[in-house]
């Protein structure tokens, strides 16, 4: 039993290999597809984080947990039980330190050209969605691609504190713990404005953009409901050169019920009215009952009801850790990028 589940986990880890020098932090076991239904286990550098989404395998919890540690010899290893039929609080969910101590569960990681801090204890995501990986890596890119500096440069100009006023402008709505925000600084944008309704998840984001050696500019952090965000702005009149939206299937802010099969589009028409020409707007969800395809369209319908000429640039699910995408609703994303 035990040789069987070191030899499935070595095979899970080796088709994630073309991510090992882009990252230490992936998903390494992503249900059935991988040999071990309603589990999912994610590498976080030492740490990793494994969560049940099912009844299959509770009973080889040990097992498994005894086959992790002596082929990845790990600082931490945190288990989670999402199984609760009453609809209990994510927030919730039994954790549990089976490896390791709870002091143990908080580090880095890096990824691409940046590092984020992780805690597995706090609450189901340690603070980066995997996901979501090969966007953010994108969006330095592209950053990077506008702004016309070479890599060796960019640590320099994201310091500039003249840059600020005149130079390329993000926007992370529902930005959780800052990303892509530093992401897009470390691209060469001068201003990535972060919009999320807890102060405690923006702090999380400051402690990001330290860790990055990024400075904390004017205009930076909102907190806030994210539509109340977009709608400020329009007042305004600020314009952003890149915009991401990833909202969360449902949340609560204020006595707002948003629900993203009702808001999400036209607050992408309302996003829209913030991009400038040349710009790139990605929108993404995980809601299961999304279809990419059809996602896809409506995104770029409301967008193309603010800049007609506007373009999909590509219609994408997960990155490559987490095969077998969309087979079950613990795994799925649709997500879009527009350029206008």
């Amino acid at each position: 039993m035990a040789f069987d589940l070191k030899n499935k986990l070595a095979i899970a880890l080796e088709k994630r290999a073309p991510l090992f020098d882009v990252t230490d932090a992936l998903r390494i076991v992503n249900g059935a597809v991988d040999g071990f239904p309603g589990l999912t286990i994610d590498k976080f550098g030492d740490r990793y984080q494994m969560q049940f989404f099912g009844p299959e395998l509770l009973t080889s919890k040990t097992e498994i947990v005894e086959a992790l540690a002596a082929l990845f010899n790990p600082i931490c290893v945190v288990t989670k039980e999402r199984l609760s039929s009453s609809g209990r609080s994510l927030e919730n969910a039994p954790m549990d330190v089976v490896v390791g101590s709870r002091e143990d569960a908080v580090g880095t990681v890096r990824e691409g050209n940046a590092n984020f801090h992780v805690d597995l204890l706090d609450t189901i995501n340690p603070g980066l969605f995997l996901d979501m990986r090969h966007v953010r890596l994108e969006v330095e890119d592209r950053f990077r691609a506008m702004s016309g500096a070479s890599p060796a440069h960019l640590a320099d100009l994201a310091n500039l504190e003249n840059s600020a006023q005149t130079g390329l402008r993000f926007l992370n709505l529902f930005s959780y713990t800052c990303s892509f925000s530093v992401h897009a600084r470390l691209g060469g944008a001068a201003v990535a404005t972060n919009a999320d309704i807890s102060g405690k998840i923006l702090d999380k984001g400051r402690e990001n953009y330290a860790l990055n050696g990024l400075d904390l500019r004017p205009g930076e952090f909102f907190r806030g409901n994210a539509i109340e965000y977009v709608h400020w702005a329009q007042k305004k009149g600020l314009r952003f050169d890149g915009i991401v939206l990833d909202p969360p299937s449902f949340a609560r802010f204020k006595g707002f019920n948003f629900n993203v099969r009702e808001h999400l589009m036209p607050l992408v028409a309302d996003c829209a009215t913030l991009l400038n020409p040349g710009g790139f707007f990605m929108v993404s969800s995980n809601y299961s009952e999304f279809n990419l395809s059809a996602f896809a369209r409506d995104v770029l319908a409301a967008v193309s009801s603010v800049h007609p000429n506007a373009k999909t640039s590509w219609k994408k699910s997960q990155d490559v850790d987490f095969v077998g995408s969309g087979s079950t609703k613990d795994s799925c994303l649709v997500a879009t990028l527009v350029e206008v």
